[in-house]
C-alpha cells in the first residue's frame, strides 16, 4: 500500500467538509441498504457484476473481519451462479500454490515453508480466509478436475521460497539445468533471507544479480515445449516463481532509490501475472463458462482502484485497477470498500507482533464521513447505474480516502493513511460498513488432526 502526503490547510478542509457534507444527501438517496452479512440475500445484490470478465474486490484495511467475509460472500456468488474461473489475491505465488493444491485437491507441491509463514502472518492466516479455503475446497470436490476453481497468488515477496520451487522443478525435470540454476541463483543466496538488504548493497555500489535472474527465466523459457508436453501446470508454476524472481530483484533493487518505480514495478508484474493466468484458464472457461475466462480479485483498496484518480497516480504510480480498465475497459468493475470507526488487526510498524488496534472515526473532510452521515450500517452504491450521472459527478470532487495497510499509526493518521482521491473515477462501486472488526488470526496448533495437506496446518 502507498501512502502520500495531503494538503490540510483549514480553508481546503473547510471546502472538503462542505463537499462531505452535500455528498451526505445524495449517499441518503442513491444508496443501496445491504443485509447482514450471514444473509444469502447480502450476496445476490452482486449479480449485477456477474456479466464481467475481472471483478476486482478491494479493502480499506488489511485486517477488518468483515471485508474478508463479503469478499467471501461475493466470490461464492460468482463462482456458483456466473462461472467465474479463478480468484487471484495480493499474496505470495508458491504460499497461495500451497492453497491451491489444497482447494484443488492437487497433489500437494514440495515446499520448504508453511504457507504465509512471515510478516504479515494474519493477513492471509485467519479465521475468515480459512473458511472461504475450506468452502472452495468442498465446492470443487465432486466437480471435473478442468472445471475445479483455482487459487493463485499475485505478489513477488517470496524470493527464498520462489528460487527453491524453480530448483526443485529441474532437480525433478532436468538435472543439468538445475546446476545451472544454482550457480545463477547463488548470486542472490546472500540475500534470500533479507532481500532488502541486497538493496541496500546496491545502492551501496555493489554488484547486482538481473543478468542472472533474467538468465535464469531465458533458460527455462527456452526448453519449455519439453517441459509442458511433461506437465504443463507444474511448468507454469516454476516459469511464474521464475518471472517472481526476476521481478523480486528488481523490486529491491529499486525499493531504496524510488518508492514510484518500486510500487510500478510490483503492480505491473501483478497486473501481467493476472493475464497470464486469465490467457492460461482456457480448460477451465470451455467447462465452466462459455470459453470466457473470468477471474475475481481480492486486493487492497489501494491496488484495486483506478491509481489515475488519486494521489498515487498524481505523484507517478499506476496499480492493477489502472491497468485493468486500460486493458478491459468496462468489462472489468472496480469494487472499493471502506468503514468509518471499528477495530482492525495491524502492527505499529513492519515485523512487529499484530495488535487489535481502535480504528478512529473519519475525519469531516473524507468520503468515509460522508458514507457515515448517510446513515446506513451497511450499504452499496454503484453509480454505473446512476442514470443521471450526478452521484459519479458529485464523487469525482477530490476527498480525503483512508487505507490501512498491515501498519496502524492513529497517532499520525493524517499523514500516514489518508490521501486524496476522487473516489467516482476510482471505483464503479463501493462496499461500506459503519463499524467493523478486527479478523481473527488462527490459533496455534490450527490444523492438528487435519490431512497433511490442509495449508494451514503445524
Amino acid at each position: 500500500m502507498s501512502s502520500h502526503a495531503v494538503d490540510y490547510s483549514s480553508s481546503l478542509r473547510q471546502a472538503r467538509t462542505r463537499s462531505a457534507h452535500e455528498l451526505r444527501a445524495s449517499l441518503q438517496r442513491k444508496s443501496e441498504a445491504l443485509p447482514e452479512l450471514h444473509s444469502a440475500e447480502f450476496a445476490e445484490r452482486f449479480d449485477r457484476f456477474g456479466t464481467a470478465k475481472l471483478v476486482l474486490l478491494g479493502e480499506a484495511t488489511h485486517g477488518t473481519s468483515e471485508f474478508y467475509r463479503a469478499r467471501a460472500a461475493i466470490t461464492r456468488r460468482l463462482i456458483e451462479n456466473h462461472g467465474f474461473s479463478f480468484v487471484a489475491i495480493e499474496g505470495d505465488w508458491p504460499d497461495v500454490a500451497q492453497l491451491d493444491s489444497y482447494v484443488r485437491h492437487l497433489t500437494p507441491r514440495p515446499n520448504r515453508e508453511q504457507a504465509f509463514a512471515r510478516f504479515p502472518q494474519w493477513m492471509w492466516r485467519n479465521e475468515e480466509f480459512a473458511a472461504f479455503i475450506d468452502w472452495l475446497r468442498t465446492y470443487n470436490r465432486d466437480l471435473d478436475p478442468k472445471a475445479r476453481v483455482a487459487l493463485h497468488g499475485l505478489d513477488i515477496y517470496s524470493l527464498q521460497s520462489s528460487i527453491a520451487a524453480v530448483l526443485e522443478f529441474l532437480d525433478r525435470r532436468d538435472p543439468a539445468q538445475a546446476t545451472a540454476a544454482r550457480q545463477r541463483y547463488s548470486c542472490l543466496t546472500p540475500w534470500q533471507n533479507e532481500p532488502a538488504l541486497y538493496g541496500h548493497q546496491i545502492l551501496s555500489g555493489g554488484d547486482t544479480c538481473e543478468d542472472e535472474a533474467v538468465e535464469q527465466l531465458r533458460a527455462l523459457l527456452l526448453r519449455r515445449l519439453g517441459y509442458l508436453n511433461e506437465d504443463g501446470e507444474t511448468f507454469f508454476n516454476a516459469a511464474q516463481n521464475a518471472r517472481v524472481v526476476r521481478s523480486a530483484e528488481q523490486y529491491y533493487r529499486l525499493m531504496y532509490r524510488s518508492s514510484a518505480e518500486s510500487w510500478n514495478l510490483r503492480d505491473r508484474h501483478m497486473f501481467d501475472t493476472l493475464q497470464a493466468l486469465l490467457a492460461g484458464a482456457a480448460d477451465t472457461a470451455r467447462v465452466r463458462s462459455n470459453g470466457v475466462a473470468r477471474a475475481v480479485v481480492w486486493a487492497h483498496n489501494s491496488h484495486v482502484g483506478n491509481a489515475a484518480a488519486t494521489a498515487m497516480g498524481w505523484a507517478g504510480e499506476f496499480n492493477i485497477g489502472e491497468l485493468c480498465r486500460k486493458a478491459y475497459g468496462n468489462s472489468c468493475a472496480l469494487i472499493g470498500f471502506g468503514t468509518d470507526r471499528g477495530t482492525v488487526a495491524a502492527a505499529s510498524d513492519w515485523g512487529e507482533p499484530m495488535q487489535v488496534k481502535t480504528v478512529l472515526p473519519a475525519r469531516d473532510d473524507s468520503y468515509e464521513h460522508a458514507f457515515r452521515e448517510a446513515g446506513l450500517p451497511r450499504s452499496l452504491t454503484d453509480w454505473r447505474a446512476d442514470a443521471d450521472r450526478a452521484l459519479a459527478e458529485q464523487l469525482s470532487h477530490s476527498l480525503l480516502e483512508r487505507a490501512i495497510g498491515v501498519i496502524y499509526r492513529p497517532e499520525t493518521e493524517l499523514q500516514s493513511h489518508y490521501f486524496e482521491s476522487m473516489l467516482g473515477d476510482q471505483f464503479d462501486a463501493w462496499v461500506w460498513f459503519e463499524q467493523t472488526t478486527a479478523i481473527k488470526p488462527l490459533p496455534a496448533g490450527h490444523g492438528t488432526g487435519m490431512p497433511e495437506t490442509y495449508p494451514f496446518g503445524v
